[in-house]
């Protein structure tokens, strides 16, 4: 028994982990986008469900020995995740090959990539459903503890996966730990089948005499009722998870939290199923308190911005926010999560197991998809969260009779109204991340299907673009930075004519190379909202409607890997580095592609926020900079006192910085004279080498951003980070090193 259940944990950390790499396999591969999000679950969940009906169907025509049977399914898993990276590299490598031929081909090699390489895994994991099923009447044990097992090992895992094992060994090793904890699950259960005598399970085809095929409770089908739970569980988690990344900042740890929180109270209502059923409470009672608690949560969650403040010491607020996660979605994920486990073990055939599990499956892609492309764009976060809430509660009226349906009507009631007028206006006149409602109005708000997108002006008339709950970029006077992340590389060629920005924001940057005559000029930004509301800001002197303006929506780095233009300037300034997802815009192989672009002698200018970013990550990323573009100097705003980057493709006569050919040139807008822009250089290319010594090198493989200590460290340092990267960099300037 112990053994057996070690096996089934140790499969669920290893399923958690290998979702997670897929995710940034395949956003590295094919881009970051909502598309490509969308494609991934759809792939994965697809091939959940289609395995779980495919194996139920096979099993119950011939005998098995489910743990043979389970062993080779874990066996394909691991040898699935072996051809992982290089399937993904192959598809990355066609995606700019096909592109470049057709464009309109481009979403079909995606999704034919990732089917051909998540098929054969997704559907083993799937397929693992119905085989626990007959474990676990071999073991004369309820089908739900395994379940709960295996959900338990995956809130394990992604925990594991987001703290220990990447951060401390990168994606080629982590992927080597899952393949091995699949190979030793494969195993496992193989030495336990050859212990038991490897005997087959007989009559398994039977049907069960008490339990029909089309079983319902109160009158409507089970199939109805796992699809709903999974349909509900995952419009929550794209409708909760967008405003607890509000409150939490989009970064990895702190999605590995909100994850967390949902699969533990997962795993313990699994766990829970038997003695929920030798107690009084029926079904209908579960699904009852789940859609009131779902009502009653969102208001908590709307203002999770408002309640929790960071603590200054980095685990104490990991626990925080897993604590204040499970107290507002734990009651709701757990009576919700009921449902699943009960019914599976209502059943007594593979093949039920195998259905019940695939209409979950496919709820959970039906919700997830129809939340991120319709309501939340259609209704927002709150009103998605009430129609969830709604639908569990009118579900329980379906599973309840007498006084438990009055009851239930009464509470949902009851629940909604409490709801509604304690809604905080998110969308309407508030946004996350800015508690004080009375220093700003909003402007605008969209909900995207990866992220929300809001406008706003504060009382002083500056207006700021704020994405998911951070302030991605403003026009107040600390943003002085960004029109010179426009001018320096340009100022720093002799005849630029062809540009790109990477990342528009607020267009301060792009109307900053345009203001330095480029005669071509791409902006490449991953959102149309924030394309669209342009306009907003006066500071970009709309720059979109220059007919020498080209806009692209993409995410950068899949426009570098599919255009075949050159360019004499690139400049970027992307989320902060730490975000999920920005470290593949601060590697050492996006800098490898850039150049793969570039003209000779062309200037590349990258954002270093001192005024976040811990010394230690600074420093790696001006050395993963400076690894591909050695001829390079930091030069620091001299009113925002943020760092710019600038590097040369190809070397030249005298090094970078020690002329600027574009000053001779005639340009408006400057607000910096000559002496002073070159005055901010303040490490040239030789102090930039003494700079970077100890750094080491950001890689799509050790993910050092996104999975690193940055928030750690950053939260070490408090109000004084800005201080302590000036001061390094001060120091190094005067002709200091690392030893004093």
């Amino acid at each position: 028994m112990f053994l057996t259940c070690l096996m089934v944990g140790v499969a669920g950390m290893a399923a958690l982990t290998w979702e997670i790499l897929w995710q940034i396999q395949a956003s590295l591969a094919v881009g970051v986008s909502a598309k490509g999000t969308a494609i991934t679950l759809a792939a994965t969940m697809g091939g959940m469900s289609i395995g779980a009906w495919l194996a139920g169907k096979i099993l119950a025509r011939r005998n098995a020995n489910p743990l043979y049977a389970y062993g080779v399914l874990e066996l394909t898993i691991g040898l699935s995740g072996l051809w992982m990276l290089p399937g993904f590299a192959i598809v990355s490598m066609l995606d700019g090959a096909i592109y470049a031929r057709s464009p309109a081909l481009a979403p079909f090699l995606h999704f034919a990539g990732i089917v051909l390489l998540l098929g054969p895994p997704t559907l083993a994991m799937g397929a693992t459903v119905p085989v626990f099923g007959l474990i676990a009447r071999r073991l004369a044990i309820p089908l739900s503890r395994l379940y709960a097992l295996n959900t338990a090992g995956a809130a394990i895992g992604v925990l594991l996966m987001s703290f220990v094992v990447i951060p401390n060994l990168g994606i080629t090793l982590a992927t080597r730990c899952a393949v091995v904890c699949n190979f030793s699950a494969c195993l496992l259960s193989l030495c336990l089948s050859r212990l038991t005598g490897g005997q087959a399970e007989q009559n398994i085809a039977q049907p069960h005499t008490t339990t029909p095929t089309c079983v319902t409770t109160a009158a409507i089908p089970v199939g109805l009722i796992v699809w709903m739970t999974g349909f509900v569980t995952f419009v929550l988690e794209v409708a909760w998870f967008r405003s607890l990344r509000a409150a939490f900042q989009s970064t990895t740890d702190s999605f590995a939290i909100i994850l967390a929180a949902v699969l533990i109270p997962l795993a313990c209502a699994a766990r829970l199923v038997p003695a929920i059923r030798a107690s009084r409470i029926t079904l209908g009672h579960t699904l009852a308190i789940a859609g009131v608690a779902i009502l009653l949560a969102t208001p908590l969650i709307e203002r999770f911005d408002l309640l929790l403040s960071v603590v200054h010491d980095y685990w104490t607020t990991m626990v925080v926010w897993l604590v204040a996660s499970l107290l507002t979605m734990g009651l709701p994920v757990l009576f919700l999560g009921f449902a699943l486990p009960w019914l599976l073990d209502d059943q007594q055939t593979p093949g039920r197991w195998g259905r019940l599990y695939a209409w979950n499956t496919l709820g959970a892609i039906v919700g997830s998809l129809l939340a991120a492309w319709v309501l939340l764009p259609c209704i927002g976060f709150a009103r998605t969260a009430w129609l969830a809430g709604a639908l569990v509660v009118l579900l329980a009226l379906r599973t309840t009779r007498g006084l438990a349906r009055i009851a239930t009507t009464l509470a949902g009631t009851a629940a909604l109204l409490i709801a509604v007028t304690t809604e905080s206006g998110l969308g309407r006149d508030r946004i996350q991340g800015e508690k004080n409602r009375a220093s700003y109005r909003l402007l605008e708000q969209a909900e995207a299907p990866d992220s929300t997108i809001s406008v706003i002006a504060y009382t002083n008339e500056y207006r700021a673009l704020v994405i998911d709950g951070f302030q991605a970029s403003s026009e107040m006077r600390t943003s002085h930075y960004m029109p010179w992340m426009g001018r320096l590389p340009m100022l720093l060629h002799p005849a630029p004519h062809d540009a790109l920005v990477i990342c528009f924001g607020t267009g301060q940057t792009a109307n900053g190379v345009r203001r330095e005559g480029p005669e071509r000029l791409d902006v490449v930004e991953l959102s149309p909202d924030v394309i669209r509301m342009a306009d907003l800001f006066q500071s970009n002197e709309g720059v979109l409607q220059d007919p020498r303006v080209r806009t692209i929506v993409m995410d950068g780095r899949a426009w570098l890997r599919r255009t075949d233009r050159r360019y004499d300037v690139v400049t970027l300034e992307p989320m902060p580095p730490h975000f999920a997802g920005v470290n593949a815009l601060y590697s050492r192989e996006f800098y490898q592609l850039m150049a793969q672009r570039l003209n000779p002698g062309a200037i590349v200018a990258q954002w270093v926020p001192y005024h976040i970013l811990p010394p230690e990550y600074a420093i790696h990323i001006a050395a993963t900079f400076r690894d591909v573009f050695p001829d390079a100097i930091m030069w620091i705003d001299p009113i925002g006192k943020t760092g710019i980057l600038l590097g040369r493709h190809g070397g030249g006569d005298r090094p970078l910085g020690a002329v600027w050919p574009g000053l001779a040139r005639q340009a408006e807008g400057r607000d910096l004279s000559p002496d002073t822009i070159e005055a901010a250089v303040r490490l040239d290319v030789p102090g930039l080498a003494r700079y970077t010594a100890p750094g080491l090198l950001v890689s799509d493989d050790n993910q050092r951003l996104a999975f690193g200590d940055v928030r750690r460290q950053q939260m070490d340092f408090g109000a004084n980070v800005l201080d302590a990267n000036l001061n390094l960099v001060e120091h190094i300037a005067a002709g200091g090193d690392f030893t004093r």
